[in-house]
């Protein structure tokens, strides 16, 4: 009998929500960044073992939205939260709950979901830090399962999938057995740009960024990408670019290495970037570039 389950993972930005998703899985299909705000939205990672087949839902960090973006991401993540079985709620190990980790405690209670509270980063702190950590959480939430671990590294990572096990349910599967992913390739590719766009780029730039992908046309050998890079200032751009363009090749040829390994075919990558201004507050430019909040009612 074949078994299922939608996972969520959640938390405050950078505390390695995507890592550890990526982990769980043992391939990237959520982009990662040390910058916060990596991930925008909704992403499922789908791992299948015998019978078994885990749906993780990677959401935006939780934080204090400044712009009708960050309203967006903030309602991706309570709809997930609402829609799914399970959730995994990771937490800095060296930290006691703060008010955002409260609160999504509160909706793990509201929606009654069994969870997991995962305690990363335990390479980063002390034994004596985390048992108070733990201490901490025991206080607010009994939760089903208290993992610590170090997922840039893989440590204890087979132990919260092993402790995963227990919220899945008998039924058939949503996705195809060969299945890593619910995101279409167009969106995959314009990730892994954006990526690379947070590993160059400083300072606020990056967040004020966009990747339309205007052509996508593979072969059994080659895929040609077209990618427009839209950013909020014509400042911006010029450092998008940078000197006789040297920024935007290495944005390029980064963004190359990573779809050549995901895609298994040589790939010609063209880039352009626009300025689009205040494009984070405007809900026609928010639709456009595929982030309309009816999409999670």
């Amino acid at each position: 009998m074949t078994k299922t389950a939608y996972i969520s993972i959640i938390g405050r930005p950078n505390v390695g929500k995507s890592t550890l998703m990526n982990s769980l899985l043992g391939e990237k299909v959520s982009i990662v960044s040390p910058k916060p705000q990596t991930t925008r939205n909704r992403i499922a990672g789908i791992l299948t073992e015998g019978e078994n087949q885990f749906v993780f839902l990677d959401t935006p960090g939780v934080h204090k939205s400044k712009n009708r973006l960050g309203d967006y991401m903030m309602k991706s993540v309570r709809s997930t939260v609402r829609s799914a079985d399970a959730a995994i709620l990771i937490a800095d190990a060296a930290h006691p709950a703060g008010t955002v980790e409260k609160n999504l405690i509160e909706q793990i209670k509201s929606a009654e979901l069994p969870s997991i509270l995962v305690l990363n980063k335990i390479d980063m702190t002390t034994a004596e830090k985390l048992a108070e950590t733990i201490s901490c959480y025991a206080a607010l939430h009994d939760f089903d399962a208290v993992v610590p671990t170090a997922a840039i590294n893989g440590k204890n990572v087979d132990i919260v999938l092993k402790e995963a096990e227990q919220f899945l349910y008998e039924s058939d599967w949503m996705f195809e057995d060969d299945s890593i992913t619910d995101q279409p390739e167009r969106q995959i590719a314009s990730e892994i740009i954006r990526e690379k766009l947070l590993r160059v780029l400083n300072d606020e730039v990056p967040h004020g960024t966009a990747i339309v992908i205007e052509e996508f046309r593979e072969t059994k050998k080659v895929l040609n990408i077209r990618a427009e890079i839209f950013c909020e200032k014509a400042s911006h751009k010029g450092i998008i670019i940078g000197k006789n363009g040297e920024t935007l090749k290495k944005i390029g040829s980064f963004a190359r290495e990573d779809l050549e390994e995901f895609f298994g075919v040589q790939v010609y990558i063209n880039l352009w970037v626009k300025v689009k201004e205040k494009w984070r507050d405007s809900d026609f430019v928010l639709n456009s570039f595929g982030y309309n909040p009816k999409d999670l009612d």
